[in-house]
């Protein structure tokens, strides 16, 4: 579901920057906002209390978390914010380039928590754990998704206005 929400949310965007709306000219920059729409989904999952099941909450999350590493609860707080920021960053041309590294190292070191959910059978809103062969091809779409937003984010996101000369 989520992968889909960051495709679907790309070629959205795209196609609003077909019809015209400059904020979505290029690939890279509808990938950015499709992405960050993905991770506010996927953030609020982060938030969200124990006795709310149509979704992942909260206590599905600190069950993702390995046992070695401590504070948990925490752990996954700071993982929520840190992706709401992400999002915001990308949605931002100024910070696009610092966010996509930074969620790209972020999807890294959220690797472990995602191997750990898939060999545990952790379940999410009561539903059946995701295997390990779709965590981790989802997690190196993602990577590669933030990792090429970052790189082409100094190229122009919006077509430039022509002049019109006046003799």
């Amino acid at each position: 579901m989520i992968p889909l929400v960051l495709i679907l949310g790309t070629l959205g965007f795209r196609a609003l920057g077909a019809l015209g709306v400059r904020r979505f000219v290029t690939w890279p920059a509808a990938a950015a906002h499709a992405m960050a729409v993905m991770l506010l989904f996927t953030a609020s999952a982060h938030f969200v209390p124990a006795d709310v099941t149509v979704m992942p909450n909260h206590a599905d999350m600190v069950r993702m978390v390995p046992p070695f590493l401590p504070y948990a609860d925490a752990l996954i707080y700071l993982t929520g914010v840190l992706e709401l920021l992400g999002a915001a960053g990308l949605v931002l041309t100024a910070t696009r380039k610092p966010a996509g590294y930074a969620l790209a190292a972020l999807f890294v070191a959220l690797l472990p928590a995602n191997i750990h959910a898939a060999v545990a059978h952790v379940p999410f809103a009561g539903g059946e754990a995701t295997p390990l062969w779709q965590r981790i091809p989802e997690q190196i779409l993602y990577l590669a998704v933030a990792l090429w937003v970052a790189r082409t984010a100094h190229l122009r996101t919006t077509t430039p206005v022509k002049e019109s000369v006046h003799a």
